[in-house]
């Protein structure tokens, strides 16, 4: 991927939805890839260097999962080992999807460069922080961020620091930190805001139940969207609740597909099937009633009428005044060539 983005860039946010089985990985990939998302990402932490063991649920969290499990508890049965990853790397080029994973620690980050990694996903709960930010992005690959609870201002500091490395392949993801959130929620007008701010590739992670504020991203300037995927949303885990099934991925992809045809150029001007249109549903100018060889052509004598292929309506100045060279039947198209000297 390059900021020349050639069409919208769709990640399937797999996640922790494989609930720690490598089996159950591999089939969210097969469904991202059968949904046509270009990439699948997954998350690589240690769950002791995430939280602490008194670290309590977030709310979301403690409405689907076992309000007797700590966090540290429920993200422990979450992890991938190296191996998985590998094996996830792999069967990725294998079937021909990008792999992408969101690190939570420097430890992580480099675990992912060991396995060749090209992009790296930053969570919005990191966007604070210089230190790890540094550490992605001096790896000099491509990042995607997330901007979740940010304010502006944080998302300014936050795109300097990565550039002060030198890295300026960056992403930005308008996003809105719950699971499920609210249509009302997504603030979607921040997508032309931060373009115009930091001249970044935009992009939406969208957390809704539908697919609406993903088609608005896109038509506000979204280059990349991303949205969870599960196998099903009754399986346990904090994610699969505020996530789409297969059949709901494949949809939303197919839309998106179809919504990016209609965005066009920033050049207003017909199209090749309008210009063929405008020959019938364009107006000429014609004869209101019969104009004898050598009257002076007057304005009440003319009209408007299909086809557009005569005189435009716009050049009625030039046309008033004209000497008929000849005599003008009513409901006749007026051709340059009746229209001699004007008087």
């Amino acid at each position: 991927m390059t900021k020349n983005i050639s069409k919208v860039y769709i990640i399937a946010e797999a996640g922790v939805n494989h609930n720690g089985n490598l089996n159950l990985a591999i089939q969210l990939v097969d469904a991202a890839k059968i949904a046509g998302a270009d990439c699948v990402k997954f998350q690589t932490f240690k769950a002791k260097d995430v939280v602490t063991a008194s670290a309590t649920k977030a709310q979301y969290q403690l409405e689907v999962t076992d309000n007797n499990e700590s966090q540290l508890q429920m993200l422990k049965k979450l992890e991938l080992d190296f191996d998985a990853h590998l094996a996830l790397i792999e069967y990725c080029r294998k079937v021909n999807i990008e792999f992408l994973s969101t690190p939570y620690s420097v430890a992580d980050i480099k675990f992912l460069t060991k396995l060749g990694v090209v992009s790296y996903k930053v969570a919005s709960g990191q966007i604070v922080e210089p230190a790890f930010l540094q550490a992605v992005a001096k790896t000099g690959k491509m990042i995607f961020l997330s901007t979740g609870m940010a304010t502006l201002a944080e998302v300014d500091d936050a795109v300097r620091t990565i550039r002060a490395t030198g890295n300026d392949q960056l992403v930005l993801l308008q996003c809105t930190t719950n699971y499920p959130s609210r249509l009302q929620d997504a603030n979607l007008l921040t997508i032309p805001t931060m373009a115009a701010a930091f001249g970044t590739v935009m992009g939406y992670s969208d957390h809704t139940q539908s697919d609406t504020a993903c088609l608005v991203a896109i038509g506000l300037g979204a280059r990349v969207i991303e949205k969870h995927l599960t196998l099903d949303r009754c399986l346990p885990g904090p994610d699969h609740a505020a996530s789409a099934t297969p059949e709901e991925f494949k949809r939303l992809c197919m839309t998106i597909r179809e919504a990016e045809l209609t965005l066009g150029s920033q050049m207003k001007e017909p199209c090749e099937v309008e210009v063929i249109n405008a020959r019938g549903m364009r107006r000429s100018l014609v004869a209101s009633r019969r104009i004898k060889v050598g009257e002076i052509i007057r304005e009440n004598m003319l009209t408007c009428k299909r086809p557009g292929t005569g005189i435009s309506p716009k050049l009625l100045p030039e046309v008033v005044g004209c000497i008929a060279t000849r005599d003008i039947k009513i409901d006749e198209l007026i051709t340059w060539a009746v229209c001699g000297d004007r008087k």
